[in-house]
């Protein structure tokens, strides 16, 4: 092995001895992961350690034991790894002595570049070339110098694709889950799903073939040092996270933390080929190709240390500019990762700055103007008064435990953010719930959940749904509204509700109709007069029309391209065709698709929750919504109309055998332009239920257009057909659907 031989270790006393001197003499700096104290040794300690004698100043680094797991280690001994390198590039830290967690490094004499040249400042072209010579250099080191690699890096070492898909697992493993106990509520809260690094490794294209060599992977400006005798005149330091792969992962990782000006990556890009065709050619083979997924990668890991570290920076006491540059850190991190990573969105950092305050406040820190007991500040809308059984102190409760809840206790739908917590002195859990992200054109909602769900309470009829709780806004600010409803999961310990997702059991069929019969005995005139206007049948056309109307340009004219009327005049002409029977209005659920309705561990039947899409009109729409929500067996569908019409009064349904289909084809027409907006920009495509209605789509469009009349044309461009989700084999119900059409 190239470089010095291995040095004995210190005796316990001498090294204590140098500790102890450098913490009074020593020049003192903390990072990430590091305790460091740079000091001349005094002659006691050289005459027992001979291995730092000639060496004037020393650096001893020492490990943080409780320093967050924030990086991916390849190998966890930086010593090992410059022993391999004082060889081929000698002027790197060497390692003098070893005694525990602690290491004696020789000291390079210079200036780190950061404080000659700051992030995100232009850097000089000479500079770069010698910054892309470091990373040339690295590919000298021969691989059997290198200490043993993890059994899970990749045995082939060309294959930059199983390369990355090992950087993606590392990540998954020693930093995602290592950190998700404390830190998961956190990032379920941002939007940052739990599988999210595995889902990115499952998408790792393959990649052109270049050798692997040694990568530092954390070439920033603070570890490159300036040396006072310009021979040479950079020094790339701190190997601890060095690997062995993909010279590309390299390039990457040092253009995303040099923070280089954007205009400025072309020429770094043309300084690494050049550098790197002197020393390995075979490395620059597709390069340009393949950077992208490693910049990717290196974005979308960047997420949970810059989240991690900005959310502990607060003190134990933090001020408002303490808690402004967090926000507008981890909102910078959201933006990085959201392509990459497929988030659903990035909340803005008003949402982001509640969402921080609540989680530091409910670990124990305090906001520097807020005096008294660690708590949020809520303020109570008068719409809902206290409840007997959850009073303003049950609530702040809730409001603090919301901020520090674990992951699997956040859910985070296509509307609200929603948090189970269980107060102590309460005998059941509640659910806080907030909205997220602005309203979405395409779901009008037409009354407030909260005065929907009072008005069951109120009425005593036998809906089984939520309770609301409270009604108020929270955060200093008070900018955030919030719900607190009671949690209609499974009893005991917080866990997921069991939804019907592959439809209904016979038995919760006969429950849903009959809740669906009480609901005709709430009184409407509090909530409103019907939603949609007298003629429900017109108001639904008309909103139909009204979300087709405000879908995006881009929406529209695939629409076109796949055979759907792009023009609302000829798709409102086409609407017109149809005259249904009046019947008497009642309150709607209006969105009964499987992931509202949970499963009662009794096997009684089925909880209805999340209300915001409720109105008031036609009962027979919210029956025949739940069918195309639903994957409905025609035995099941049977079920529920026949009950339906046996226990709904007449006036509820006269005419509805000649209606039904109607609603059926309305509901298809409609699906077929939201679920291709949902396909066009990508929102809340990990939703269960949209998921599901996209992964459809094709049939969805086949059978909107033949019931319009109208062409489908999604196969005349065999491109746009491929790229259309099909359904699979085990939604033999689909074909069921169509056939009655």
């Amino acid at each position: 092995m190239p470089g010095t031989p291995p040095q004995p270790r210190a005796t316990g006393e001498a090294f204590d001895e140098l500790l102890a001197y450098a913490r009074s003499e020593g020049e003192f700096s903390r990072g990430h992961h590091n305790l460091n104290y740079v000091v001349q040794p005094p002659d006691s300690v050289t005459a027992r350690l001979p291995s730092l004698k000639g060496h004037g100043r020393v650096t001893i680094r020492r490990r943080i034991g409780d320093a967050l797991p924030v990086v991916i280690r390849t190998w966890q001994d930086e010593a090992e790894i410059l022993d391999a390198l004082h060889g081929v590039l000698p002027h790197v830290p060497q390692c003098l002595v070893r005694h525990g967690d602690m290491t004696v490094l020789s000291y390079v004499q210079g200036v780190p570049l950061s404080t000659i040249c700051r992030n995100g400042k232009r850097v000089e072209p000479h500079l770069i070339s010698a910054l892309a010579g470091l990373l040339a250099d690295m590919t000298q080191v021969r691989r059997k110098d290198l200490p043993p690699l993890p059994p899970s890096w990749p045995r082939n070492s060309r294959d930059g694709r199983a390369f990355l898909r090992a950087l993606a697992l590392a990540t998954e493993k020693q930093i995602r889950r290592r950190n998700w106990s404390k830190f998961g509520g956190l990032f379920a809260t941002l939007g940052i799903p739990e599988d999210a690094m595995v889902r990115f490794a499952e998408r790792v294209p393959a990649m052109i073939s270049r050798p692997f060599s040694l990568l530092h992977t954390d070439l920033h400006r603070d570890n490159v040092i300036f040396s006072y005798d310009g021979a040479p005149p950079l020094i790339c330091v701190d190997w601890e996270l060095a690997t062995f792969g993909d010279p590309v992962h390299d390039l990457a990782t040092h253009l995303v933390r040099m923070d280089y000006p954007r205009e400025q990556w072309s020429e770094v890009m043309d300084a690494w080929r050049v550098a790197m065709i002197e020393r390995c050619g075979e490395a620059v083979q597709g390069a340009e190709q393949d950077l992208k997924h490693y910049v990717d990668f290196e974005r979308a890991q960047s997420v949970y240390p810059d989240v991690m570290r900005a959310v502990t920076s607060l003190g134990d006491k933090f001020d408002q500019r303490d808690l402004d540059a967090a926000t507008h850190a981890v909102h910078q991190a959201l933006v990085a990762a959201e392509t990459p990573l497929r988030l659903k969105s990035v909340p803005d950092e008003q949402a982001i700055e509640g969402i921080l305050f609540r989680w530091n406040v409910s670990n124990g820190k305090q906001h520097s103007k807020d005096q008294g007991k660690l708590s949020i500040y809520w303020k109570p809308d008068a719409r809902v008064p206290e409840h007997p059984k959850f009073p303003a102190w049950a609530v702040r409760e809730a409001l603090f435990l919301e901020g520090a809840a674990p992951a699997d206790h956040v859910f985070k739908g296509t509307a609200h953010l929603s948090t189970a917590v269980q107060v102590r002195g309460i005998p059941f859990p509640v659910m806080v719930r907030r909205k997220v992200g602005p309203a979405n054109p395409r779901e009008k909602r037409f009354l407030n959940e909260h005065a929907v769900l009072a008005a069951i309470e109120r009425s005593g009829a036998k809906v089984r749904a939520p309770r609301v709780l409270a009604l108020g806004i929270s955060h200093r600010r008070l900018s955030d509204q919030f719900t607190v409803h009671s949690y209609e999961g499974p009893k005991g310990a917080i866990r997921h509700p069991d939804h019907p997702a592959e439809g209904l059991l016979p038995h919760e069929a006969d429950d849903l109709v009959d809740q669906l019969c009480e609901l005709t005995k709430i009184d409407c005139e509090e909530l409103g007069s019907d939603t949609l206007g007298q003629d429900f049948y017109l108001g639904l056309r008309l909103e139909l029309l009204r979300m087709v109307a405000q879908l995006p340009k881009e929406t529209l004219a695939l629409a076109r391209e796949l055979g759907l009327p792009g023009n609302i005049l000829r798709l409102g002409e086409i609407l017109e065709r149809h005259i249904l029977t009046p019947r008497r209005s009642a309150l709607l659920h209006g969105d009964l698709n499987p992931w509202n309705l949970v499963r009662r561990e009794d096997g009684t039947g089925l909880t209805l929750i999340d209300w915001e899409m409720a109105m008031v009109g036609d009962p027979l729409y919210d029956l025949v919504r739940h069918m195309h929500l639903t994957q409905t067996s025609p035995d099941i569908r049977d079920r529920l109309f026949t009950r339906w019409a046996k226990r709904m009064p007449e006036e509820y349904t006269k005419g509805w055998y000649d209606d039904w289909n109607v609603y059926r084809w309305i509901e298809t027409v409609r699906s077929a332009y939201v679920d291709l907006d949902r396909l066009v920009t990508g929102d809340s495509l990990e939703a269960p239920n949209v998921r599901r209605a996209v992964d459809t789509y094709a049939m969805t469009l086949k059978t909107a257009t033949a019931s319009l009349g109208l062409k489908d044309r999604s196969t005349a461009n065999p491109y746009l057909a491929l790229a259309l989700p099909r359904p699979d084999h085990g939604q033999a119900w689909t074909h069921e659907y169509l056939a009655d059409i």
